[in-house]
């Protein structure tokens, strides 16, 4: 039992710290999950020992539903995952949308999504059904509608008290203390939308003024083209009667609805010239690591439409591509000093880059070079080379015979684009000898696989 209580004091006293530094301090010390995991072991162990100690967060004042508030009826169920971390749950959660097969080791859930036939993102719903309690969101309007203007200025007491007189005409009143509006003021303080002010022993609390938009420019570049109101417009979509959808989109990536995340904290560490740092689940990982980088641009690719972060890691000196759907609790750091220095260097970098691989500080450079055959009639091969390029260059060797070539920092992200005029290529010629092995090898499996060729092996 002695164990168990010291353990329990052990829990409270971190949440605690964990809280504080949340709500008071606008700083993470742990991460949502390892709370959450600390928190159902402190539950657990006063269920067993039938102790709660005085200061647990498990016993902080909760508060009343209202009862009287307005409803609306929402076109979807509202779900919420909470804290699920079962597979039933998930599969009941996206139902329409889970498979199953049997293997020998059990049976195998995954998703199946076919984009030619779904016309609404079934992920949005993660956002929609984010875990806002009732009271957190009856405390954001009432403190939006007094603060309605960044004029009004409101001590805590005061916003308490306009708060109480608020709500005292319903039956059964929510109820607010001052530590919970003083937590939610500090929380919107720490995303800059209330500001703190002092006045003589008095603390004020206001609205900031609404953001000039010059300062949003990277962000709304990027929403006017990758991704067009996105969750907004599902919302707006819940809105409007059923109808017959007239777009279909060719990529369309459904895991980038929690994209928006990530690239909301990316933007604001690139717009503050900060460090970051992520959680990253590569390829072929088991489990995340966790990496600080530079943050420098977000890339898009136009083939597929995977969204990529190029960033700087300071412990290997080398600027790397990062898959946003395999980063996660994006944390910012502290300023970068050398922030400008690497967005130019990355600048001067992508007159090399193909893809999204480059080097900053390397003038090592592979050669990639290809003649193709072009037959009368067939000039729109040519127009394509031209159009399609990049960095490299096209040259006429007679009427029949033009030379694509290009310096680049990756041979191997230009091997699709090669391989599309196959038919066409008569010599080839790469610096990097292990790419050009490859694409002869992929060659080669593809002769023996369709039994051509037969002869001499490239």
């Amino acid at each position: 039992m002695e164990d168990k209580r010291k353990r329990m004091e052990e829990l409270v006293a971190r949440l605690n710290r964990a809280g504080r530094a949340y709500y008071q301090e606008s700083r993470e010390l742990i991460s949502n999950q390892e709370y959450d995991e600390l928190y159902d072991e402190l539950q657990r162990l006063e269920t067993e020992t039938g102790i709660v100690l005085a200061n647990s967060p498990t016993v902080h004042v909760g508060y009343e539903v209202i009862s009287n508030l307005p409803k609306e009826q929402h076109p979807s169920p509202m779900l919420s995952l909470d804290k699920t971390k079962e597979v039933g749950a998930l599969e009941s959660w996206l139902g329409d949308y889970m498979r199953f097969a049997q293997t020998p080791e059990g049976k195998t859930v995954f998703l199946s999504i076919d984009s030619r036939a779904t016309q609404r993102n079934p992920l949005y719903k993660a956002w929609k059904s984010k875990s806002f309690t009732d009271k957190d969101i009856t405390l954001h309007f009432l403190l939006f509608d007094i603060l309605s203007a960044p004029e009004v200025k409101k001590t805590l007491s005061e916003l308490v008290e306009e708060i109480d007189r608020r709500l005292c005409v319903f039956e059964n009143p929510m109820t607010f203390d001052e530590s919970t509006v003083r937590k939610k003021l500090k929380e919107y303080a720490g995303e800059g939308i209330v500001r703190i002010e002092k006045d003589g022993r008095r603390t004020l609390y206001g609205r900031t003024p609404d953001p000039a938009l010059p300062d949003l420019r990277d962000v709304i570049d990027f929403f006017s083209e990758a991704a067009p109101c996105g969750v907004i417009g599902s919302y707006l979509q819940d809105k409007l009667e059923p109808n017959v959808p007239l777009f279909t989109f060719k990529h369309h990536y459904i895991t980038q609805a929690m994209d928006s995340d990530v690239l909301a904290l990316l933007f604001d560490a690139m717009h503050k010239k900060c460090r970051i740092t992520a959680d990253n689940l590569g390829r072929h990982s088991e489990k995340a690591k966790a990496l600080c980088l530079v943050p420098l641009k977000i890339y898009i690719s136009a083939q597929n439409g995977r969204q990529h972060l190029l960033a700087f890691h300071e412990q290997t000196n080398r600027l790397n591509a990062y898959r946003l759907d395999y980063l996660s609790n994006v944390r910012l750091g502290e300023p970068c000093a050398s922030f400008d220095t690497l967005r130019r260097a990355l600048e001067n970098a992508e007159s090399h880059m193909w893809g999204v691989n480059g080097r900053l500080h390397s003038k090592r450079l592979e050669h990639v070079e290809f003649d193709v055959r072009v037959a009368d009639g067939e000039a729109y091969i040519v127009r394509r080379l031209e159009r399609e390029k990049r960095c490299g260059r096209v040259e006429k060797l007679d009427a029949h015979s033009y030379r694509f070539s290009a310096d680049v920092f990756d041979t191997n992200e230009m091997l699709p684009w090669i391989r599309s005029f196959l038919s066409r290529i008569t010599s080839m010629r790469f610096s990097n000898r292990s790419a050009e092995n490859k694409f002869k090898a992929d060659l080669q499996a593809m002769y023996d696989l369709y039994g051509i060729g037969g002869g001499e092996k490239l």
